[in-house]
């Protein structure tokens, strides 16, 4: 997508240091972290948001868990971490791209924070 902020990033539009990528996906640090560890992973794929997931690409959010699963070992969150997606505007997505949001390095609490 031409105006999608994510895309220009996975682009090399907008610079930014991945902490993973392949020919799939890619993660880089949150640029608002709400926590010590605060990772963005997203499918290269232009994908909206939870709602545009379907039969051709639903491996990829598979493929973001277990990228999640390494970036947490990586980072240290031994004792746990969180993995976040928000969907649509009342959802509080707020780039239209799916993304996942790995937090951690801190307890997290329920229902907010």
């Amino acid at each position: 997508m031409k105006d999608c902020l994510f895309c220009k990033i996975i682009n090399g539009e907008i610079e930014s240091e991945f902490l993973y990528e392949d020919d799939e996906i890619v993660a880089f640090n949150d640029i608002n972290p709400t926590a010590p560890v605060h990772i963005l992973i997203i499918p290269k794929d232009h994908i909206a948001s939870a709602d545009d997931i379907n039969e051709e690409n639903a491996h990829l959010i598979g493929k973001i868990f277990i990228v999640a699963k390494k970036l947490a070992k990586e980072m240290g969150l031994k004792d746990g971490y969180r993995i976040v997606n928000n969907c649509k505007g009342d959802g509080g997505q707020t780039v239209d791209h799916i993304h996942f949001h790995l937090i951690g390095g801190r307890q997290m609490l329920w229902p907010a924070g």
